[in-house]
């Protein structure tokens, strides 16, 4: 699955995107967010409060409670803020 890393959360992870394999297990968001923290301290910092991540599947934002299905990209974003 491609997922793909906006703002700050690419530059902690650092990288824009990248091809995973998810486990099996992992079929929320939710769950998504706390695998990903488990791939080293780069994610683990950029998903430390993963409560805060904007995600998005296949361009449509969704809760964190959503199942993942099949979805050609998944997008993270760090809280919006304007200007």
């Amino acid at each position: 699955m491609r997922i793909v890393y906006f703002a700050w959360v690419r530059e902690r992870i650092g990288k824009g995107e990248e091809e995973v394999d998810i486990p099996a297990e992992v079929t929320t968001v939710r769950d998504l967010l706390g695998w990903l923290k488990t791939r080293g301290p780069e994610y683990e910092s950029a998903l430390e409060h993963q409560n805060a991540i904007r995600v998005a599947l296949d361009m449509e934002h969704v809760h964190h409670t959503e199942k993942l299905g099949t979805p050609f990209e998944i997008a993270l974003f760090p809280p919006m803020t304007g200007g």
